[in-house]
């Protein structure tokens, strides 16, 4: 597989244990490079993902000394992708949740419109818990009320394309979208930005402690965090307003797939 000099694919990684390594084998399979940045991991994956990446090329690790939190860790990478030249970054959980076998045809899909942000659309099997797909449906009404209904299917899925230099300058001008708030703010303050949404359907899997499945998600924090998020949102999107209002009545529909 030839490496790709414009899309790079960004795996940030929490103490997820064993499971980031197979997480890792599954995406250089499908993608070359791959980068992996480990948010202050303290169990001791950093250790072996660099002796992987000392053995592959294509894998590069960047191990950052503290945890800051999921958006910091994909900023990190952002930057560092940018100064190395690459155009659009591919960012996958780490835990097995994300769909390896998509990696390629999300890529492709950015490579013929580098100008939109290529979104997955979640497909729920058994495994997904019932809590987190209502809470969901929740955040995604917020969404699409947010952006004026923009085109985004999903707010929460992170199995995303985005053009890196758009996202860079969104966070910068900002102090959020550090931690949980980052994929949801991700997706409206770049509609915001008049980045279009391509939408591609991929499968969820919500992994079983047995299978390896590690979740740092709390449902009582977390939920208390999207609240704040769109709270924060909703009082900007007042202010925006007359913008996305121009912008609705002249802009094409969004991409589907």
């Amino acid at each position: 597989m030839n490496a790709s000099t414009t899309h790079l694919l960004l795996i940030p990684s929490y103490n997820t244990g064993p499971r980031v390594y197979e997480t890792v084998h599954a995406a250089r399979a499908h993608w070359n490079p791959v980068w992996v940045v480990t948010d202050g991991s303290t169990d001791g994956t950093p250790v072996v993902l660099r002796e992987m990446a000392a053995a592959d090329p294509g894998l590069q690790l960047i191990a950052l000394p503290t945890n800051a939190g999921k958006g910091a860790a994909v900023l990190h990478g952002l930057n560092a992708a940018r100064a190395a030249g690459f155009t659009h970054a591919l960012a996958m959980d780490s835990d097995g949740q994300h769909p390896a076998e998509l990696i390629s045809t999300f890529m492709q899909a950015s490579m013929a419109r580098p100008e939109v942000m290529v979104l997955g659309r979640p497909v729920f099997d058994a495994s997904a818990p019932r809590l987190r797909v209502l809470g969901r449906r929740v955040s995604n009404w917020w969404t699409r009320l947010e952006t004026l209904g923009a085109g985004i299917d999903d707010s929460l899925y992170g199995f995303r394309v985005y053009p890196i230099a758009d996202l860079i300058a969104v966070m910068r001008r900002q102090p959020w979208m550090r931690r949980f708030d980052f994929d949801t703010e991700a997706v409206v303050r770049l509609a915001w930005r008049g980045v279009k949404p391509l939408n591609m359907a991929a499968p969820v899997r919500y992994l079983t402690v047995e299978e390896g499945g590690v979740s740092h998600f709390r449902y009582g924090r977390d939920n208390v965090l999207l609240t704040w998020i769109h709270l924060r949102l909703m009082l900007e999107f007042a202010l925006r307003m007359p913008m996305l209002l121009w912008r609705r009545a002249t802009r094409r529909p969004p991409f589907q797939r």
